[in-house]
């Protein structure tokens, strides 16, 4: 069964690669999550859930600033196709109610333009959402594969590809 023909069965989502005028990118780390198989690799890049008749680059927008309060950013670019992962057996049904088997994804490239100040993970969106990481910091592109959970791997790889351009090189 592929992921083309039971789309239903994955969630639709977002993924960020915020740049910094030097070329980096903003990365996370989760808090103590279920998705922490090996808490080893807890960084990742923004993403999240596309609600009910949202456009993908309006959530894009929306889900970085609820998970970071960045508004001033520039759009750079966007991935070709939808990149999908399937959740571990370990942690599939806790996830979603057991509804999906992973996520589907729409990720956008953005140069952030505004003041780092501006960043804030502790309460982020004005202090309406909860906060998902506990820290973060600009990490080279080529460097997030390595950082995060092993079963977000593939699509982290595909992103690097696709966005490298707007990327330093190490």
């Amino acid at each position: 069964m592929s992921k083309e023909q039971h789309p239903s069965l994955y969630r639709p989502c977002v993924g960020l690669c915020v740049f910094n005028p030097a070329g980096q990118v903003f990365i996370g780390r989760r808090l103590g999550e279920a998705d922490q198989v090996d808490p080893a690799y807890c960084w990742q890049l923004p993403q999240g859930g596309i609600d009910a008749g949202e456009e993908p680059y309006a959530a894009a927008l929306r889900e970085l600033y609820e998970e970071t309060s960045i508004r001033s950013v520039s759009h750079l670019a966007e991935a070709q196709d939808w990149l999908s992962y399937d959740l571990p057996g370990i942690v599939a049904g806790q996830f979603w109610r057991g509804k999906y088997r992973g996520q589907t994804q729409k990720w956008f490239a953005l140069r952030f333009t505004g003041k780092e100040a501006e960043i804030n993970i502790s309460t982020p969106g004005g202090g309406r959402h909860k906060p998902e990481f506990v820290e973060w910091r600009w990490e080279n592109l080529d460097r997030v594969t390595d950082l995060v959970i092993p079963f977000k791997r593939d699509v982290y790889a595909q992103v690097v590809q696709q966005f490298s351009p707007f990327a330093v090189t190490a």
